[in-house]
């Protein structure tokens, strides 16, 4: 009998803690919004590129772009010797854990408090994705919990730079060194960011960027691979493209994939890191003025700032204390949304994610706190400082 593809179901005890915690909101049918969560900054460069590429005919992933792209995101953004593009974020996740030879029966250490992309790449390699808490002074994951989760299946770790500001790599690099494990950068948010005087995207033995529409560097789709590692940069380049082979047509060495970037989409990108540094400027000034307009509001916590650590300010959040605000996180994004302003809730934890749960055990308070009280506000690099004071006084106003 054909059936098709079915969801998976919570338990009755599970949908009464999700319920708990994500009450159904939504604001999406507020129409339109004066301030967008995020918009993208496209200019006439990545026009120019885009329309040079239709008009030469190189549109697939053999374009010259491609190339160009890969070199200047490699120079400029994570500092690394090889940088690969491909079609998606979490292409560039499933790709880092095939080349370190992730697979079923391995375990990686994951954040509990992530986008699902980060669970379901390791899940795509049949290996089991093992959730760690996060730390509520970083938002990142607890790295002083990673070490009670290793186990002898396990291969990886894979930190993931929460909203742009990076994980404390040196006791995860202790780790991997202890145990033989290989650290892969979940880098989707953090373009930029940087650890200790070095960018994330070289901290580990490979790292994933992405670059949805969302995000600081856009392709509209697509992500980047990068390391230092020229074993695995070979590996990366092998599978992306259907592990084609040089010596022949048709005959492939490995179980490839079709994961490659246009050279359309490689036209945009590599304009876009052509302004790269504007990006960053105007992010790091966004925040600024939202910490100086937000400070000394009772029950607003505003994003951690911490000596060592250059976020990449991808999303500017706050966790909203009701007890001290005087309104929940709900209820000030239903406020926000009525005045034209989006915004967006914090992730919600793999351990509450139905295809996750039963692989989840332990207790998650941290990252169950960040996903009821977390918000992130209007954060795209096209923002003006008149809008970021319209939302900052709103919120101010709000406070009972």
């Amino acid at each position: 009998m054909k059936t098709l593809l079915q969801p998976f179901h919570l338990s009755r005890t599970a949908k009464k803690s999700i319920q708990k915690h994500l009450p159904r909101l939504k604001t999406e049918h507020i129409h339109p919004y004066r301030i967008p969560v995020s918009c993208p900054d496209i200019s006439e460069k990545e026009e120019r590129y885009v329309r040079l590429a239709m008009e030469s005919k190189w549109i697939s992933g053999k374009g010259p772009y491609v190339e160009k792209f890969e070199q200047l995101f490699a120079s400029q953004v994570s500092h690394t010797k090889y940088a690969i593009a491909v079609n998606s974020g979490t292409s560039a996740l499933h790709l880092s854990l095939l080349a370190c030879n992730i697979g079923p029966g391995d375990e990686v250490i994951i954040p509990t408090f992530t986008m699902i992309a980060t669970a379901n790449a390791v899940r795509y390699t049949g290996a089991t994705p093992v959730c760690v808490d996060a730390d509520l002074a970083t938002w990142n994951m607890d790295v002083t919990k990673i070490e009670a989760r290793i186990t002898k299946r396990t291969k990886a770790i894979a930190p993931v730079h929460i909203y742009g500001l990076p994980v404390d790599m040196h006791p995860i690099q202790k780790l991997a060194k202890k145990y033989g494990l290989w650290v892969i950068e979940d880098a989707a948010e953090a373009h930029g960011a940087e650890y200790r005087g070095h960018r994330v995207g070289g901290l580990g033995d490979v790292a994933a960027f992405s670059f949805f529409a969302n995000k600081i560097i856009t392709t509209g789709e697509g992500g980047m691979i990068t390391t230092n590692n020229k074993k695995i940069a070979h590996v990366v380049r092998t599978l992306r493209g259907h592990a084609f082979t040089r010596d022949y047509h048709f005959w492939h060495q490995y179980v490839g994939y079709s994961y490659e970037m246009t050279n359309l989409a490689a036209g945009v990108g590599l304009g876009q890191t052509e302004r790269f540094r504007t990006f960053v400027a105007k992010r790091k000034k966004h925040a600024m003025l939202y910490t100086k307009l937000l400070h000394g509001i009772p029950g607003i916590t505003t994003p951690p700032q911490l000596r060592g650590y250059v976020s990449a300010n991808w999303m500017y959040g706050v966790l909203v204390d009701s007890t001290k605000y005087g309104v929940n996180r709900n209820d000030l994004r239903m406020i926000l949304a009525k005045k034209g302003i989006e915004t967006r809730p914090f992730f919600v934890p793999i351990h509450m994610q139905p295809p996750y749960q039963l692989a989840s055990v332990g207790s998650y308070p941290v990252s169950e706190k960040l996903c009821c009280d977390g918000l992130y506000l209007p954060s795209g690099s096209t923002l003006t400082d008149d809008e970021i004071t319209y939302v900052a006084t709103i919120i101010r106003k709000t406070q009972k």
